[in-house]
């Protein structure tokens, strides 16, 4: 037996601390979450016993912005996946202002890993001293996500700075530890409030950030992508940044520096240049940028099936001459044609306002749903235009899911196919973009002709039907300019 004094009780601590490190992060994601989902069902009770509607207002603004802070603190603090989930709720369309406000800021703030451990991970991945690969290496992160973290740099024997992407040392078992329990937490609220297929959308999410630990999956994304937007375009709508191939390893990744504005700062950066951020030359600036981003989107998912499937705005820089830049291709999604043309139906129905042809399409797309409601057509409609078009529909002002005038609760959403989640979120970014620039903005008209293109390729769209639906798009359009 080895003597008392060969144990290392720093590594048995350490070990012992790694094994218990799920389950405390589970502990305490249930201890939040179960105050934060009470806190709203006491305030439901409450105002059930108050009859001025302003009071009512009143009370639901304190409870969010109660919960808001909650929220904000435990994304924070435990990072990770809640980082992302912070991302999809902290919308200006679907979240209540108040998290919109304390959520927003958590875009590109996850916990920094410290510079000695990113020096680890890079030299043990790239096989060479950070002095022998750069001639100069920023310590200090330029923005740190919930899987990695991105330095400024500059090549050893070159003028050109690049991005060097570095992977947090142990963060694939959190993330997947986090996933199950809001997995679990899901499954509850759509038995009990939300009338919506939350379990296939969160399993779908697993799916898509267990690709996010890949990072020459990403880098192989890229590339793809960048090939077929500046193929299909004389200039592509967004830049995509250009690849350092012999730097990709599966926790590193390094690419060219691009200068820009990160979308959020894009008012401050409007005002400093001396434009009124609410005048003419502002808007134009930001439906150039919009138009251009929805474009892109609009070629991947219906021309290509493979996407980008994260436009979160910690995603997006404004560079010169309002060009948009497109980054951090970890998400993306190959759509089956089946749902890719079945969707190009689905956003024809949208821009038609057809709500004939939106029954249709569901059934095609295996959207299942129940009416609970007397106009079926109407609400279903209005559900297609709420899950999938960037324009809310007319009188909504932001996503309500526990309202009971909610569409989503007028029509039961039983089934949802989890490959077609990754199209409802980057439609959700997108609408959360033009809200917050403050442009009401339907991706479903600006992406027809697009959809009308894939199903004629596909055999599924006549020309003559092509030709009527431009022709009266043309005549309509006159008609407008005219009255």
């Amino acid at each position: 037996m080895p003597p008392f004094e060969s144990f290392d009780f720093k590594e048995i601590q350490d070990k012992l601390s790694h094994s218990l490190r799920p389950w405390q992060r589970s502990f305490q994601f249930w201890v939040r979450a179960v105050d934060i989902y009470t806190g709203y069902k006491a305030c439901q009770v409450r105002v059930c016993f108050v009859k001025d509607l302003q009071k009512q207002e009143v009370m639901w603004e304190q409870q969010h912005e109660l919960a808001a802070q909650k929220i904000y603190a435990m994304c924070s603090e435990l990072g990770g996946f809640f980082l992302k989930i912070a991302q999809i709720v902290g919308k200006p369309d679907l979240a209540p202002a108040a998290w919109v406000r304390r959520l927003v800021t958590l875009c590109d703030r996850a916990p920094a890993t410290p510079f000695e451990a990113v020096q680890r991970v890079l030299e043990r991945e790239l096989g060479q001293s950070i002095g022998e690969m750069f001639e100069s290496f920023g310590a200090n992160p330029i923005g740190s996500a919930s899987i990695a973290q991105v330095h400024r740099a500059r090549l050893r024997g070159d003028n050109t700075d690049v991005v060097v992407k570095v992977q947090h040392p142990g963060v694939e078992e959190l993330m997947m530890t986090d996933i199950h329990n809001v997995q679990a937490f899901a499954y509850y609220l759509q038995k009990t409030d939300i009338m919506f297929d939350l379990l296939s959308v969160t399993k779908e999410m697993e799916k898509q950030i267990g690709y996010e630990f890949d990072f020459a999956r990403e880098a192989d994304a890229m590339d793809r992508i960048r090939q077929f937007l500046y193929k299909n375009n004389k200039k592509s709508p967004v830049v995509v940044p250009r690849l350092l191939h012999d730097m990709v390893t599966r926790k590193v990744l390094v690419m060219e520096y691009i200068d820009g504005t990160p979308i959020l700062n894009l008012g401050d950066e409007i005002a400093k240049r001396g434009i009124n951020p609410g005048g003419k030359i502002a808007a134009a600036a930001k439906q150039n940028i919009l138009k251009s981003l929805t474009l892109a989107y609009g070629q991947m998912i219906l021309k290509s099936g493979f996407f980008h499937a994260d436009p979160h705005p910690g995603n997006i820089l404004i560079c010169k001459g309002s060009e948009v830049a497109l980054l951090d291709y970890g998400q993306v999604k190959d759509l089956p044609d089946k749902l890719r043309l079945g969707y190009a139906n689905l956003v024809l129905a949208i821009a038609d306002s057809d709500p004939m042809k939106v029954k249709e399409s569901f059934r095609e797309l295996g959207i299942g749903t129940v009416s609970k409601c007397e106009n079926e057509q109407q609400e279903l409609f209005k559900l297609a235009e709420t899950l999938f078009d960037t324009k809310l529909p007319p009188g909504v002002t932001m996503l309500q899911p526990f309202s009971e005038e909610s569409s989503i609760k007028k029509i039961a959403v039983q089934s949802f196919p989890e490959e077609l989640f990754s199209v409802l979120r980057s439609v959700h970014l997108l609408r959360g973009l033009s809200v917050g620039l403050g442009i009401n903005f339907s991706c479903a008209e600006q992406w027809r002709p697009i959809a009308e293109e894939a199903l004629y390729v596909a055999g599924r769209l006549r020309d003559k039907d092509q030709k009527f639906r431009v022709g009266r798009q043309r005549f309509f359009r006159r008609s407008n300019r005219r009255h």
